[in-house]
């Protein structure tokens, strides 16, 4: 037979493009059309509705960016269409080559009422099946003219994201506007066609199927009259009903489809943009679930489900409908899709308990799966806080944009820094917005790691971040590839049922063990400084506001502020969504951003004002509050007294130009040129700077990455740097313990501060930058002298080891990694610890020295500041501030002290005496993470805690209040988590720690 293969596949994309899809809709009349565009920010729905609309033509320009605009649309059904399917198809000027990032609407009756979402693959809204002849048609489009800010050429400069940058010209043309009769047939061909055409791209040339479907197609196309497609489509369709109707392979892969919108709570949209988003979103899907009996949609995000209940009444009310049939599922259990490198211990374990919370209260739903697909990486500390949250499951699909190394799994346990393991499963799809082409079902079907082991993957599925979700075109392929030859077998499900069928038919899979960094977009852990600082600041500040506000209402009967802190905890965590807190979004967030930090700041200071007030009573004692885990100059953590004298220190002009700074513990030597070239430990007579370097030493490097400008830095960065060597001036403080450096570099300044406390093992180095370079990469440097094969780095409730060579490509790929508070490294039995109050990104590299004693270089290199031109082309521009220490002679105990000293800085006062802590611990290993009174307004103390050292511990708590009871809980502060009860003896409760291990306590006062 002759091979006419080719000829049959481009006749069906032809008749398909040409004929068929323009007959689903073969008849059609214009709507009458009217406009209002609101005068700035949205408005409430009755008064978009109401407002005073003017006439508008389909081809008029409308929307400014970020502009809103109500469109009502009427018509009449014409009475010759009575009986038929009706459906008004609404094209506010759509791109349809993007499944969102552009204009939106939400449509709603006369009343009020919301009826779906439109986006440009999603454009219909049904009138009538069957329709009444002569029926009146009203409808009001509530329009988003959100700009197009990631375009057809991406990562261009732009004025877009800021509405006060953007300008006021209008960005679309209002295209189709019409009533029009939908052909059921007709539609259901075109399913038909797409999903057998799909099916034979995938199959092998040589495969009988594939000759099977051909020829089938073929006569289906033979049947087709061209002038006729409406009057003939059925029957085309019998001519499909054999290919259609043959069973997959019993060995085929199984996908549990999942309805989802990925929808990013802020990105290239600032945040009430995102309301706006999730509104249209969940009125299509709640629309979709009542036509379509087995689809089910999965939404995540605890805020957003929150910001619908507070904004979209009307939206709600379907939604909790739905979600009490089981179709509509609370997914994920976390406030937000957060990024989950950078935010602190309790944070991370904040975003579960509140995220859980909400979606337990409102519909007494526990959600045991944990749905992160977009996020940049996972922190070796989660796996832990998964398991104390009650969870017991792991998605994300992002893992698969690396760019070095391909991970070795798709379903896998991940084993965290304590051992904790969470049965975890990478989508083989390799997208969060499947569409269920047959290209994407054969391609996880191929992808699938686990073969011969497994046969299940899930594929979320739907347009995510204004595409609307799921469309019934997608629920239609399913139906298709529920049972089809060639095909892997598809199933709507819920994410639980997934993984319970995952676990239960692989019990045994591999384990992957540490972090899961992602090769990728490493860059979002130094973008939108100000953004980082705000972060850090806000998580310091909550754990004093908590801290003293639960002393004071167990000391003085001082009332704990329950509201205020909830409300801030989740504003807080909200703002560490994967594009807030990484710097990926536009200007608008993080200006917005901004501002929300510096308000939480000043309401948490005064928070922590109050109950400081409380406890310290009148008086003229001074008095220090130490917030920190750990005593300070003979303060007791958690407490308050007077301080210790903590003795002088010395400052000389150093021979050759500079000043040393020796307070008895560390010899500073600080050139001419302000760098540090010596620091001296006089107990171990160890010098910490590697001969011939010098540290504090500022690196400027050209960042211009190949794409995604504020989140990649690519490696080729390092191959060009400039060393800021020149100085201004270096003086002597005023203060007789430090050193002043400035310098000017391009269009930027810098002023540092170097200072040694008396009586502290520790060189400060406080740097406040004008920055005003672009693309441009700032570092700072310290060439230390250690042989060191590996770091530590804090992470959530303790820290990761990192190798400092470049062994293999996944050593390699981690020229740019997260830490916390700290950076150590270490021979055995002497390191040095850099930390810091607010960066995150870092790189640590060994050199051996070629000439002198051929020693080893250990360079750790902290990254200051970026300056990418997109979305944000004014990112970091401005004055920063940021505080690092050298702690020469650290152990690891010393770095995990000095990284809450530098966060928690002393506040002094004055009052009555003492303030005795609520909580000691005896062993400094046992770090406090949290002291607060519990959720639930019952005045029982609650208290969690980590053995930070990396080895086991046996430590007394003692608590400062008398205690009925304490129970091991959760961290929604529930009992009866694992392991067994802590043993108590008065007020004194022993507890056990592996390494590594968190533990809530939850004490009912006596």
């Amino acid at each position: 037979m002759h091979d006419d293969r080719t000829l049959v596949e481009a006749r069906l994309g032809r008749v398909l493009a040409e004929r068929i899809r323009p007959a689903v809709y073969p008849e059609s009349v214009p709507l009458r059309v009217a406009v209002w565009h609101a005068p700035g920010e949205p408005v409430p729905v009755a008064e978009g509705i109401a407002a005073a609309h003017e006439p508008i033509e389909v081809g008029a320009r409308w929307g400014a960016p970020w502009g809103t605009s109500w469109f009502r649309v009427t018509g009449t059904v014409p009475e010759a269409w009575a009986g038929r399917t009706v459906e008004a198809l609404l094209d506010l000027g759509f791109d349809d080559s993007m499944p969102g990032f552009q204009c939106e609407g939400l449509v709603h009756r006369p009343d009020g009422t919301p009826v779906k979402g439109l986006g440009p693959r999603n454009q219909w809204v049904r009138v009538g099946a069957p329709a009444e002849g002569g029926e009146e048609v009203c409808l009001h489009v509530e329009a988003a003219s959100n700009p197009v800010v990631l375009g057809r050429h991406p990562f261009r400069p732009t004025p877009l994201g800021d509405r006060d940058t953007a300008g006021r010209q209008p960005q679309y043309t209002l295209a189709r506007m019409d009533l029009a009769v939908f052909d059921e047939d007709v539609w259901q061909l075109v399913r038909d066609l797409e999903v057998l055409g799909e099916l034979m791209a995938e199959l092998p040339v040589d495969s009988a199927r594939r000759w099977d479907v051909l020829r089938a197609v073929e006569h289906a196309l033979d049947a087709v009259d061209l002038q006729d497609v409406n009057g003939t489509a059925a029957r085309a369709r019998a001519r499909l009903t054999g290919v259609l109707s043959v069973p997959a392979a019993p060995s085929a892969h199984r996908i549990s489809a999942v309805g989802h919108a990925h929808i990013d709570s802020a990105w290239l949209w600032p945040l009430r943009e995102t309301v706006r988003k999730v509104a249209r979103t969940a009125a299509n899907m709640t629309a979709l679930i009542e036509d379509e009996p087995e689809f089910v949609f999965a939404m995540s995000q605890a805020q957003q489900w929150a910001w619908l209940k507070e904004h979209r009444p009307g939206v709600w009310a379907r939604v909790k409908e739905a979600v009490s049939e089981g179709r509509f599922v609370p997914a994920g259990g976390m406030w937000v899709e957060s990024d989950t490198n950078m935010p602190g211990s309790e944070a991370m374990a904040r975003q579960f308990v509140h995220g859980k919370r909400f979606f337990l209260d409102e519909f007494g739903i526990e959600n045991q799966e944990v749905w992160l697909p977009d996020t940049f990486g996972f922190a070796a500390g989660l796996p832990q806080i998964i398991r104390a949250a009650g969870s017991r499951w792991l998605l994300t699909q992002k893992m698969s944009w690396s760019r070095t190394n391909s991970f070795p799994h798709h379903t896998f346990r991940w084993e965290g820094i304590d051992g904790t393991r969470i049965f975890t499963h990478f989508p083989p799809v390799d997208t969060y917005t499947c569409s269920m082409s047959g290209a994407e079902v054969a391609h996880a079907a191929r992808n699938f790691r686990e073969k011969g082991r497994a046969r299940h993957s899930l594929a979320p599925t739907g347009w995510g971040d204004g595409g609307g979700g799921t469309t019934r075109e997608m629920v239609a392929r399913a139906a298709r590839l529920r049972d089809l030859e060639g095909s892997a077998a598809v199933a709507w499900e819920t994410p639980r049922a997934f993984f319970e069928k995952a676990e239960a038919e692989y019990p045994e899979p591999p384990v992957w063990v540490g972090e899961l960094y992602l090769e990728l977009h490493r860059a979002t852990l130094t973008s939108q400084a100000a953004t980082k600082r705000g972060n850090r600041r806000s998580e310091h500040l909550l754990r004093e506001a908590e801290l003293w506000a639960a002393t004071a209402a167990v000391r003085t009967g001082h009332a704990y502020p329950y509201e205020e802190l909830d409300r801030v905890w989740k504003t807080v965590l909200l703002h560490q969504f994967h594009d807030i807190l990484p710097g990926s979004s536009i200007a608008w967030v993080h200006r917005e951003a901004r501002s929300t930090y510096r308000r939480l700041a000043d309401e948490l200071t005064a928070v922590i004002d109050s109950a400081q007030r409380a406890l310290a009573g009148e008086g003229t004692t001074p008095l220090l509050f130490n917030a920190a885990p750990h005593a300070r100059h003979g303060v007791p953590a958690g407490g308050a007294a007077t301080p210790a004298d903590p003795g002088d220190t010395a400052t000389a002009p150093r021979e050759g130009g500079g000043f040393t700074l020796d307070n008895g513990l560390l010899r500073i030597g600080v050139d001419a040129r302000g760098l540090i070239v010596s620091v001296y430990d006089p107990a171990a007579d160890r010098e910490s700077v590697a001969p011939g370097a010098a540290a504090n030493l500022l690196q400027l490097h050209p960042d211009f990455p190949n794409m995604w400008d504020a989140w990649d830095v690519d490696s080729f960065y390092r191959n060009t740097v400039t060393d800021l060597t020149a100085a201004e001036s270096v003086t002597a403080g005023e203060d007789g313990a430090s050193v002043r450096v400035t310098r000017a570099f391009g269009a930027s300044r810098v002023t540092q501060v170097l200072s040694l406390p008396p009586g502290e093992r520790r060189l400060l180095i406080d740097t406040e930058v004008d920055w005003r370079e672009t693309e441009k990469f700032l570092k700072l440097a310290f060439p230390l002298d250690v042989h060191a094969e590996r770091y530590a780095a804090e992470t959530q409730f303790g820290h990761v080891h990192r190798p400092t060579h470049t062994n293999t490509s996944w050593d390699a790929a981690r020229f740019e990694a997260c830490n916390h508070r700290f950076v150590h490294v270490a021979e055995p039995g002497w390191g040095v610890a850099v930390v810091n109050d607010s960066t995150y990104g870092h790189d640590v590299a060994r050199t051996v020295r070629t000439d002198g004693d051929r020693g080893t270089t250990t360079t750790v290199r902290v990254s200051l500041l970026r300056a990418p031109r997109f979305p944000d082309p004014e990112t970091d521009q401005g004055v920063h501030r940021f505080r690092h220490a050298l702690v020469p002679g650290a152990s690891i105990a010393d770095a995990v002290r000095e990284g809450w000293r530098i966060n928690l800085p002393e506040r002094r006062t004055t009052g009555a005496g003492p303030v005795v802590p609520l909580i000691t611990v005896d062993d400094d290993a046992v770090v406090v993470t949290a002291v607060k009174l519990a959720d639930d307004g019952s005045g029982d103390v609650v208290v969690r805690f980590h053995e930070a050292h990396g080895g086991r511990a046996r430590a007394t708590l003692t608590a400062g209040f008398e205690v009925a009871d304490v129970r091991v809980t959760d961290l929604l502060e529930r009992p009866g988590a694992d392991g067994p009860p802590p043993r108590r003896e008065g007020r004194r409760i022993t507890v056990r720690l592996r390494p590594f291990e968190l533990m809530t306590l939850r004490l009912r006062r006596g």
